[in-house]
């Protein structure tokens, strides 16, 4: 799709570092073309689960990673199922110390062709943007991390101990990768994980914020039921299956959480004000100061950037019924997708929807969806310290702030076992352009190339 008129208008007044994302004759170094180069070739393969593609993933990376100096026996897949896990062993001056896992995903969420503007699984470059499932999440930031790895390794740069990039390969889905990773992984110092935070952009591509996920909300599904004996649809009872479960569905939909705050939440707040544009700047602050402040829930809750920071959020995301148009329903299931606040557990979450459906007929049960509940991870000085290095050599002054991720990540398992673990994603974007999970997912070019320089002086400065 093109820029209308005036868009077009104000790119061309924008100033630097404005302009820096807002280009698209980029990237234009060897790491970051050799970055899209993967991205295109690994955007083209649909890691979807169920299909055993992410084989084929890991076998492209595991190649490029040898072709770049690594030995073919620190690069290794592991299956699990019908997917598995990737790990490349960057070998540092210190065998005996803790090694650092760089995490990201190959896996990504289903597409279906017919509903996008574009094949989901043909990479397309068009008006600045890499479009594709998975662009964005999470084969973007793997490859810039591969090109990163490589291109190290052509520097000849040995680091103080060992990397080890980990790859898991089913993180949209249940885990099991990710958990036998971890497992695998459970002698690390830590995990940069390149699935979480990253560089936050006004609309008019202004940088606002770059974030470090040091924590994250608790995934969990719900699985709402109900049957009946069902029987000739001109001879309705007083319970119906269906209407039963829309009137459960409608309840859930209408619910909010209490809006929550935490140590981590309060200083992503007051930490992104100063630089967030005015209209949610003055929400920020206030509902930092004051949790209960019902203007700044409603203007923080509007915003689709936001809303998952605020409260606990539980919606309906699929629903099954019936099996005849001419005959009652007898089995009806739903979903509901729950994202909760630390301190609530899953099974509290559950007994919650529970109540607010408050419905004998319906059981709500907590699926087995691979996540767990993980703590935060500390604010070590010298993580930060290399994060803000990186952060600043691509935009000075730019405030770098812990933060909470809405959704679920790799690093929960991590957590679990005591290893601090970071969202440093290098990507930068709008809102606007953030499309992941959803039709037309895509990644703007301008934030490819100096993302790979990102990644690299985060680990020289971290590993020096």
């Amino acid at each position: 799709m093109r820029l209308p008129l005036l868009a077009l208008a104000a790119a061309t007044a924008l100033t630097l570092p404005q302009a820096a994302f807002a280009q698209q004759d980029v990237p234009v170094t060897r790491p970051g073309k050799e970055a899209l180069d993967i991205l295109k070739q690994i955007v083209a393969i649909p890691s979807v689960m169920g299909h055993g593609n992410v084989p084929k993933v890991a076998e492209v990376l595991r190649q490029r990673l040898i072709a770049g100096g690594f030995a073919s026996e620190d690069v290794v897949f592991t299956p699990v199922g019908e997917t598995g896990y990737l790990t490349a062993r960057y070998r540092g001056r210190d065998p005996k110390l803790k090694p650092v896992v760089i995490n990201p995903h190959m896996d990504v969420v289903a597409a279906d062709a017919k509903d996008w503007e574009r094949d989901p699984f043909t990479p397309v470059i068009e008006n600045g943007y890499i479009y594709g499932r998975g662009s964005a999440d999470d084969k973007g930031d793997l490859s810039m991390v591969v090109a990163a790895l490589i291109d190290l390794k052509r520097q000849g740069w040995v680091p103080s101990r060992d990397v080890i990039l980990g790859a898991s390969g089913d993180e949209e889905t249940l885990m099991r990768s990710t958990a036998a990773l971890a497992e695998s992984l459970k002698n690390a110092e830590l995990v940069l994980n390149a699935d979480g935070g990253g560089g936050e952009l006004a609309n008019d591509f202004t940088p606002i914020v770059y974030s470090v996920q040091a924590g994250e909300k608790t995934y969990a599904d719900l699985k709402l039921s109900i049957t009946d004996p069902g029987g000739h649809s001109s001879r309705p009872g007083s319970l119906n299956a269906i209407g039963a479960m829309a009137r459960a569905l409608a309840k859930v939909d209408a619910y909010k959480f209490p809006p929550q705050i935490s140590p981590l939440t309060k200083a992503y707040w007051e930490g992104t004000a100063p630089h967030a544009p005015e209209e949610v700047a003055q929400a920020m602050r206030a509902y930092a100061a004051d949790p209960k402040n019902l203007g700044a829930i409603e203007t923080l809750s509007s915003r689709p950037e936001y809303v998952g920071l605020v409260r606990t959020t539980c919606v309906p995301t699929m629903v099954n019924g019936g099996h005849a148009a001419n005959a009652l329903p007898q089995s009806v299931t739903a979903n509901i997708n729950c994202r909760i606040f630390p301190g609530t557990t899953r099974m509290q979450a559950r007994d919650i929807i529970a109540g607010v459906i408050d419905d004998p007929h319906i059981t709500v049960e907590l699926a087995d969806d691979g996540s767990i509940e993980a703590p935060e991870s500390p604010l070590r000085d010298d993580v930060m310290k290399a994060i803000g290095v990186a952060v600043h050599q691509r935009i000075p002054g730019l405030a770098v702030v812990p933060s909470m991720s809405a959704g679920a990540s790799d690093s929960m398992y991590f957590r679990a076992l005591g290893i601090p673990a970071y969202g440093v994603a290098a990507t930068f974007m709008r809102p606007d352009d953030d499309f992941s999970h959803g039709l037309n997912e895509r990644l703007p070019l301008a934030t490819i190339d100096p993302g790979v320089k990102q990644w690299e002086t985060v680990l020289k400065t971290l590993l020096k």
